[in-house]
């Protein structure tokens, strides 16, 4: 499926080549670059995909209905996982129309992290998840660090260990070079 996918790619960067030619238009090219992610589960697939195999730790996704082993998954806005594990506020759950999620196989709080579609105010969404995250009563011990980050209508939360909460952002950054961290910030017990 994987090579499917690759090949695929590979067929459409090609068609794309040729039919930008040698137009001089290279205008078009950069504002396709710059669109952005077209869905909460590409942003964490492709995250994940850039990892180097020794990079890699177990993962879950998805919700508790439909789980993805070792990758990212789309999360039903239904699951009572979306407050309890994605720690969404049961306000905010109207203001987004999709969710996706990947989590530290064996300790949610070694990693947890949550993409979202949001369809209300992104600001006010990412200051939400901001105190939801920061104020939540930790069980099985405390992560250390956090992040909210926002790619134009999506809103990436996660929450770790340092260093690999420190790997992720770099590759989200690597993948999607207009993230902003609203919040980026050590977890105080």
């Amino acid at each position: 499926m994987k090579k499917m996918i690759a090949l695929l790619l590979v067929l459409v960067m090609a068609l794309g080549l040729v039919a930008c030619g040698n137009n001089g238009n290279t205008a078009a090219t950069t504002t396709e670059a710059v669109q952005g992610p077209a869905s909460a589960l590409e942003i964490l697939e492709t995250v994940w995909a850039s990892y180097a195999e020794d990079e890699k730790f177990p993962t879950m996704g998805g919700d508790f209905e439909n789980i993805v082993d070792n990758a990212p998954g789309a999360y039903n806005l239904a699951d009572e996982g979306l407050s309890t594990t994605l720690l969404v506020p049961a306000d905010q759950v109207a203001n987004i129309d999709e969710a996706a999620s990947l989590v530290h196989g064996m300790m949610l709080n070694n990693f947890t992290c949550g993409a979202f579609h949001v369809t209300g105010d992104v600001k006010a969404f990412a200051d939400a998840m901001n105190t939801a995250i920061s104020t939540n009563r930790w069980m099985c011990g405390m992560p250390e660090k956090m992040f909210v980050a926002v790619i134009g209508e999506y809103v990436v939360a996660a929450f770790g260990l340092n260093d690999v909460l420190t790997n992720f952002e770099s590759k989200l950054t690597a993948a999607y070079p207009t993230v902003e961290y609203a919040y980026n910030a050590a977890i105080v017990g």
